[in-house]
């Protein structure tokens, strides 16, 4: 898979510094998707603190903002990846077709 040819090599990139000598273990594909759990619950109650019912929650708006949040969701996806060998453009792709798919052809 060439990771780096993709749209998100610049990403990858940066990934192999920070993640150097970095082991990387069967479970450690369990341990990606426990933390992309808490990232989408910590964008959840980011967003929920600014625009939803929990607007008087003042401890989740001092945390960081929904849209940083969803950077660091961003970066979960993008180690899971990585380290899965997923190419994400032709996931993104195939995600696409198949809503523009679903678009185009409802179901009755």
């Amino acid at each position: 898979m060439k990771t780096f040819s993709t749209p998100f090599g610049k990403y990858f990139r940066e990934l192999d510094k920070i993640d150097k000598g970095k082991r990387y273990t069967k479970e450690y594909g369990s341990i990606m998707i426990l933390s992309l759990l808490e990232e989408v619950g910590e964008m959840s109650r980011a967003y929920l603190a600014e625009h939803g019912r929990k607007s008087n929650n003042l401890a989740a708006q001092l945390d960081e903002t929904y849209k940083q949040e969803l950077g660091d969701l961003l970066l979960t996806i993008l180690r899971f990846a990585r380290i899965k060998k997923i190419d994400l453009d032709n996931s993104l792709m195939y995600s696409l077709n198949k809503i523009a798919k679903r678009k185009n052809n409802p179901k009755k």
